[in-house]
C-alpha cells in the first residue's frame, strides 16, 4: 500500500490514509496523541478506532440510525469541507460518517 494522504485533524489526532495499486478502496490510520481531544489510553480490545462510510448526506443518516438504537458519539459537524458524524454500534464500536458538506459547495 501507498501513501495517499496525511494530516491532522483540528482534534489534534492524525491520519494517513492508504491505498493499494489497482484499488479504489482506501484504508485510513489515525492516531491520538496523549493531549488530543479522542485520545484513549490503549486496552486490550480497543485496537480498533472506528469504521467510516461515506454518505450523501450525513445528516439523514445520523439520524436515521439513532433513530433505530444506534448510540450518540458525535453529533454532524462540518470541517474543512467534509460534513462528519459520529455513531456507536451496539458493540460500542464507533462508526464514522463522512461526506462533502454541501453547505459550503454553495458558496
Amino acid at each position: 500500500m501507498r501513501e495517499t494522504v496525511r494530516g491532522r485533524m483540528k482534534a489534534g489526532g492524525i491520519y494517513v490514509q492508504l491505498r493499494s495499486p489497482r484499488s479504489k478502496q482506501l484504508l485510513e490510520l489515525n492516531y491520538y496523541p496523549s493531549k488530543a481531544k479522542y485520545y484513549e489510553r490503549y486496552d486490550s480490545g480497543s485496537e480498533l478506532d472506528h469504521l467510516a462510510f461515506w454518505t450523501r448526506d450525513v445528516d439523514k443518516r445520523f439520524s436515521e440510525l439513532t433513530s433505530k438504537g444506534a448510540k450518540v458519539a458525535v453529533r454532524p459537524f462540518s470541517e474543512d469541507g467534509y460534513r462528519l458524524a459520529f455513531v456507536k454500534d451496539p458493540d460500542g464500536i464507533w462508526i464514522e460518517l463522512i461526506g462533502l458538506d454541501r453547505r459550503t459547495e454553495r458558496k
